[in-house]
């Protein structure tokens, strides 16, 4: 009992302590700590990084002896209460070296422009994240047999200044994506998928987006203002840092100030696929199409969670009724597979407008059903 207590509490030690110093890998403790993030949303400035968890002997290993890749610890010997409030349960990394993708926290809610709340995004979908398994039992992906993944904390944003926290976004994300290695990031309001492209196209140049939402977010301005979430990809069109040929976005809706609302995407190229189109129906035979449309060429996937009926996911700031089904995102994501995914985001996740947590539940689930499809992910 000792050992298996001892298991689920090292990781909330200090490295000073010495009992889980022999945990942290060399990587962790070599790698410099950038100054725009921060450790993980509930963990304390001591809490050990680049944890692996070793179970007590005799009852089992989460992963294979020697393995290279961190594993999610499995709570038939870890308590989900215990530990660092990590995505999954992770090991927690100071920076992505050494990592194939990284989860990344974004706690921005400057540019909502209804209900605040989504910078408590990251550290609700860290928390709900712990029934999260290893493998995917529906389409047999196994992510921790295949790519080196932790999280990397959260960016260091600028609560009082939207631009600047821009211009943070950018800067930590173009040492992720020039690392190598593939962001998958807890939103936070949806402006922060601009700075975000920005540090992306900067490395693979202009992207294709499979953007899933019930806004198209190309608005021009906001109370005078050019940067909130309802302008980031209008913003990125003018900017070059996206395919417009290749940008696909699904589960549009809601009422409009403008007759034809959706003429600006039509015009730059956009394929726009409405919310009525998507009504009692699978959505697999059009992520067929998707899939031929985006090619072999370099994608980016921003999933808002309001691109989902408030049914299913309350807790968000500009909710639209009669949205997609948790099971056609699913499809939406698993559609995805085969791409060249280079980031992914979930974003405006707002959980105090769901007391029942189930709305960054299911953002905790779309992020582990995007790192299942990410390029090198092998199938069991």
């Amino acid at each position: 009992m000792r050992r298996l207590l001892w298991a689920g509490c090292s990781q909330l030690l200090p490295r000073e302590a010495g009992l889980c110093a022999r945990k942290l890998s060399a990587a962790a403790r070599s790698s410099p700590r950038s100054p725009a993030l921060l450790a993980a949303s509930s963990s304390s400035p001591g809490a050990s990084v680049g944890l692996r968890w070793h179970p007590a002997p005799g009852h089992g290993a989460p992963c294979r002896r020697g393995s290279r890749f961190n594993v999610p610890p499995s709570a038939q010997f870890v308590a989900r209460p215990a530990g660092v409030c990590s995505m999954m349960k992770l090991p927690v990394q100071a920076s992505a070296e050494g990592l194939d993708a990284a989860f990344v926290g974004v706690p921005l809610d400057t540019g909502t422009s209804n209900r605040p709340g989504a910078r408590f995004g990251p550290r609700q979908i860290r928390a709900e994240s712990a029934m999260v398994r290893r493998y995917n039992g529906s389409t047999g992906a196994a992510p921790f047999d295949s790519l080196q993944v932790a999280d990397i904390g959260d960016v260091n944003v600028n609560l009082y200044n939207l631009p600047d926290s821009c211009r943070l976004i950018r800067e930590s994300y173009q040492k992720i994506v020039a690392s190598g290695c593939v962001p998958l990031t807890l939103g936070g309001d949806h402006t922060i998928t601009y700075p975000i492209l920005q540090a992306v196209a900067e490395k693979y140049g202009p992207v294709g987006l499979v953007h899933v939402d019930a806004h198209t977010d190309t608005g021009d301005r906001g109370l005078g203002e050019k940067i909130f979430h309802g302008t980031p990809f209008r913003r990125c069109v003018e900017e070059g840092l996206l395919d417009c040929g290749r940008v696909v976005q699904i589960g549009i809706r809601g009422s409009s100030y403008d007759p034809d609302p959706y003429k600006y995407c039509r015009d730059q190229g956009f394929r726009v696929v409405p919310a009525e189109e998507c009504w009692r129906k699978t959505l697999e035979p059009l992520m067929v199409e998707v899939r031929k449309e985006m090619g072999d060429k370099p994608v980016y996937i921003s999933f808002d969670i309001d691109g989902l009926d408030p049914a299913y996911a309350p807790g968000t700031g500009t909710p639209e009724i009669a949205g997609l089904t948790p099971a056609q995102a699913l499809e939406i994501i698993r559609g995805c597979k085969g791409l060249n995914i280079v980031g992914c985001d979930l974003v405006e996740v707002a959980p105090m407008y769901d007391v029942s947590g189930n709305t960054a539940l299911l953002g905790a689930n779309l992020l582990f059903e995007m790192l299942c499809v990410l390029p090198g992910v092998k199938t069991m």
